[in-house]
C-alpha cells in the first residue's frame, strides 16, 4: 500500500454561473498518508465541500492533479471513477442517506450489489459490518425504527462493507446530539486505528479534536495545515 493515500497538487475547481466564473477551489495541494485521520474545516463557501467531492471522485477538477493510491484520478473516465468510489472509498453523510423502506442489513449490503458478490455473500459481509459498529441486534430494523445515532452507525457500516482504504465523512455528527456525536467520533477513531484513512468535514472544533491534523480552507484556498497533539481519545 502506498505511503500517501491522497496527493493533490494545485487542485482547482471552477463553476460557471451565467457570465460569472466562481473559483470554488484554488490550487489546493494536500498530502494525506495512509492511516491518518484528517479534519477539513472552514466557513460556508470556503471550498471544503468541493475539496471533499473531488477526493471522493464525485466531481472532476478544472485543473491540477489528484493521485489516489498512486493513481492519477484526474485523468480517469467516469466508469473508472465509479469503480474507485464503489470499491476503495466509503462515504458517511450528515443526513445518513439510508433507504427508508429496507432493513439496516439491506442498506449496508446495497453497495455490494454493484460488484460480483452472490446474495449470500453480500448478506454475510453486511452482517459483519453491522457487528463491527455494534448493531448486530438491529439488522432487521428499518431506518424509522432506529435512533439517529443508530442510523449513522448503519451508514458507517455501509461505508465499511467494501473494505475501503478511505472513509470520507461529511459533517457526520451534524444531525446528532453531543453525546451521540461523541460516540460516532469514537467509532470513526477506532476504525482509523485499523489503518483506515479518515477525512472528515466539520465546522465544530470539538469534532476536529478527534483528528490528527486540521486542514483549513477559506475562499477556496488552503490557509493552514497543522498537526495537533492532545487528541480526544476513547
Amino acid at each position: 500500500m502506498p505511503t500517501s493515500v491522497i496527493q493533490t497538487t494545485n487542485l482547482s475547481k471552477d463553476y460557471r454561473l451565467g457570465p460569472t466564473v466562481v473559483h470554488a477551489l484554488s490550487d489546493a495541494s494536500v498530502s494525506i498518508d495512509t492511516g491518518e485521520m484528517i479534519a477539513v474545516m472552514g466557513p460556508s463557501g470556503s471550498g471544503k465541500t468541493t475539496f471533499m467531492n473531488l477526493l471522493g471522485c464525485l466531481d472532476t477538477p478544472t485543473s491540477g492533479k489528484y493521485f489516489f493510491e498512486d493513481v492519477e484520478i484526474s485523468s480517469l473516465h467516469s466508469d473508472q471513477l465509479a469503480m474507485i468510489r464503489n470499491q476503495r472509498i466509503g462515504f458517511v453523510f450528515q443526513s445518513f442517506n439510508l433507504l427508508p423502506r429496507i432493513t439496516a442489513l439491506e442498506n449496508v449490503a446495497l453497495p455490494l450489489s454493484y460488484g460480483n458478490y452472490p446474495r449470500t455473500e453480500r448478506r454475510k459481509m453486511a452482517a459483519q459490518a453491522l457487528e463491527e459498529v455494534g448493531l448486530e441486534d438491529r439488522m432487521d430494523h428499518t431506518p424509522v425504527q432506529l435512533s439517529g445515532g443508530q442510523q449513522q452507525r448503519v451508514a458507517i457500516a455501509r461505508a465499511l462493507v467494501g473494505n475501503p482504504s478511505l472513509i470520507l465523512a461529511d459533517e457526520p455528527t451534524g444531525a446528532l446530539d453531543t453525546r451521540t456525536g461523541a460516540e460516532i467520533m469514537e467509532l470513526l477513531q477506532s476504525l482509523n486505528k485499523r489503518n483506515i484513512t479518515v477525512v472528515l468535514v466539520t465546522h465544530e472544533s470539538e469534532i476536529a479534536d478527534y483528528a490528527q491534523r486540521i486542514v483549513s480552507f477559506r475562499d477556496g484556498k488552503v490557509i493552514s495545515d497543522k498537526s495537533q497533539s492532545g487528541l480526544t481519545q476513547q
